[in-house]
């Protein structure tokens, strides 16, 4: 009897739990509504019960339906604010405290839209200084479903100060910064972004259908089969894992390390028989001092790691360090050392992409008084946690549809102003993929602007930067494709593309700099969204004619004239062909606000690159507002 009475209550207690009066996630304190448009509110309550909403002096009332579902319209409101909002019915209430009505943006993507304020070297004083509490921010948490859903997981709106401006999207932030330089009104950032994420998760099974065989729920299924697979088969060269009681004893020197694996240092354990492996392991050598080298200390030098680091020396915690780009510089005392063996012991944890020490060889050493001794070379290497195992890539952020479906879905009867994208590296892992990427691209804009409930709002995104070490004969790469297939998006009405060529960096797929690629975002917003008229693209391609062993290239976008920052006046970056279509090497330069190409290896000049690689190098061809030329072929 007992039983029964306890699972009648529990089964009332759900019922209860389910009827009382909820208010969709996206609805918190400190929220930013966008203005001008009406605005839309949803939650849960009790079955046929009426809910209210009192806003800014006026009522809303609505009944639930038969699921409990309710759903109000608030007419379109100008900017202003904080303002408080109550919610209730019969037997319930909510209090929304301190909102604002602005403009939404939607920033999506992968990694370089995600990544927050703190993991940037360059962000720290913008963070501490960050008062501007006009700029708010929503983190879409990252989950997945095979249908499409109507509720995200909980977040909270935050207000922009030291506290929280260093967990915002840090593209977001500078972007807004920008944005509220020029237009007096609270600027909400709705960041629904993955790391290393393909597009085609961010994509309806609808707008998938062209592109791929098979009913969608099936294709997710399989995918997630096959990573599986994969990641069994990795796993079987991972374990067994190193427990706790063993890398307690790894600090001795005389522990035995028999079991353990050697990977040569400065690298990435991806590299070494580990692909796809986020997670924790350790790295351990052991040094030999003099007696004169420990009584008067070490200093090691360990170059970066990626992402964080506790290191010990005999046991004994000499430093940590958790920015995955950072030098690392850790003092070791005479009380630690001891003439002979010492052990260093380094814990490395990967969240994402590569794991371990890397960089520069001569980064890795240590000092003692007898000078720099190298640290490169085999070290000891365990694997103590695995978070993640990606394989080939197959996983959520990779299978079709699941983030649209939970992150993107919901989203849709949010008003916003307009949408700021970037991602594409993920597709750019091969030359099919990284064309097709043109036909993704455009389906999923268009996709988006049809089903949110703000019709075609401005779709703005960053072109993938240079990344990589610089190419030294000329080369046809997926990079350069994929950046092609972002720029046939300009297609689209209302679009507009923001070139980052000239501000990667070779060794950083997160190059530091996004500041200035927040602010040429925001060029884009005033002009798309804002309607200014302001320059707000450098140089695009438009036309070629041929002139005796040279071409002459014109360009749309060219502000007030091209120009070039060479001081001699000659361009970087460009590359001929003849008939043969081997491309050289070629000399430009600017000709009456156009561009002539030439080489003398090519006598009959066919066609013209610009910055076609994944690096190009410095190329230096903009328009006198500032904004760089957008690569391109003029072959097929």
């Amino acid at each position: 009897m007992k039983k029964r009475v306890s699972l009648l209550f529990l089964m009332c207690q759900s019922v209860l739990l389910q009827a009382q009066l909820q208010v969709a996630e996206l609805f918190t304190n400190n929220m930013v509504l966008q203005r001008d448009q009406p605005i839309y509110l949803w939650g849960r309550a009790e079955m046929e019960e009426q809910v209210t909403i009192s806003f800014i002096g006026k009522d809303y009332s609505v009944e639930t339906d038969g699921a409990g579902k309710w759903k109000v319209k608030i007419p379109a409101i100008e900017a202003g604010g904080p303002y408080e909002m109550s919610i209730t019915c019969k037997a319930d209430s909510i209090w929304l405290t301190n909102i604002l009505i602005g403009d939404v943006w939607l920033c999506g993507g992968q990694s370089n839209m995600e990544w927050e304020m703190a993991r940037f070297p360059s962000t720290k004083i913008d963070i501490e200084e960050a008062d501007d509490t006009m700029i708010r921010h929503f983190k879409v948490p990252l989950t997945w479903s095979v249908f499409p859903e109507q509720h995200l997981d909980s977040s909270a709106w935050a207000v922009n100060d030291p506290k929280n401006t260093g967990s915002f999207t840090a593209l977001g932030y500078y972007f807004a910064k920008e944005l509220r330089k020029q237009i007096d009104v609270p600027i909400g950032l709705l960041n629904s972004t993955w790391g290393g994420s393909r597009i085609e998760p961010w994509m309806s099974a609808e707008a998938l259908k062209k592109y791929v065989e098979g009913d969608a729920v099936s294709l997710v299924r399989l995918n997630k089969k096959k990573r599986l697979d994969e990641i069994r088969e990795i796993e079987s060269r991972i374990y067994p894992l190193a427990d706790s009681a063993e890398i307690e004893q790894a600090h001795r020197v005389d522990f035995d390390a028999s079991g353990w694996k050697t990977m040569e240092l400065p690298g990435l354990w991806e590299h070494a028989g580990y692909p796809g492996m986020n997670g924790v392991a350790y790295l351990r050598r052991i040094i030999t001092l003099s007696a004169e080298e420990a009584a008067s200390g070490i200093t090691l030098r360990l170059g970066k790691i990626d992402d964080s680091d506790h290191t010990w020396v005999n046991g004994n915690p000499v430093g940590q360090t958790s920015q995955w780009d950072a030098y690392r510089t850790y003092k070791a005392g005479p009380e630690v050392l001891h003439e002979g063996r010492n052990v260093i012991l380094i814990r490395v944890e990967d969240v994402l992409y590569g794991g371990g020490l890397y960089g520069e060889p001569d980064r890795l050493y240590y000092r003692s008084v007898k000078g720099n001794i190298t640290l490169t070379g085999d070290w000891q290497f365990r694997v103590h946690q695995v978070t993640e195992l990606t394989g080939s890539g197959i996983s959520e952020n990779k299978t079709l549809m699941i983030l649209y479906n939970k992150m993107i879905h919901p989203l849709h009867d949010f008003p916003i102003k307009g949408i700021i994208w970037y991602q594409g590296t993920s597709n750019a892992t091969g030359m099919e993929d990284a064309y097709q990427y043109r036909e993704l691209f455009t389906s999923l804009i268009n996709d988006w602007r049809e089903r949110w409930v703000s019709r075609g709002v401005p779709f703005l995104w960053a072109q993938l930067a240079n990344f990589t070490a610089e190419d030294k004969v000329p080369m046809e790469g997926t990079w350069s494709v994929l950046r092609e297939s972002q720029t046939a998006a300009l297609s689209l009405p209302k679009t507009a593309q923001v070139v980052v060529i000239d501000i990667g960096e070779a060794d950083n797929i997160h190059p530091d700099n996004k500041q200035e690629v927040g602010y040429r975002l925001s060029l884009a917003a005033r002009k798309m969204a804002y309607n200014e008229d302001l320059v707000y693209s450098g140089p695009l391609y438009k036309s070629m004619i041929r002139e005796g062993q040279s071409l002459l290239l014109d360009f749309d976008h060219k502000g007030s004239g091209l120009m070039t920052t060479d001081k001699y006046g000659f361009l970087k970056g460009f590359t001929i062909c003849g008939k043969d279509g081997v491309f050289q090497w070629a000399w430009a330069k600017i000709e009456s606000d156009r561009v002539r190409v030439w080489s003398d290896k090519v006598i009959n000049p066919q066609h013209v690159r610009y910055a076609w690689a994944t690096n190009p190098g410095e190329v230096n061809l903009y328009n006198r507002e500032g904004l760089p030329a957008c690569p391109f072929r003029t072959d097929e």
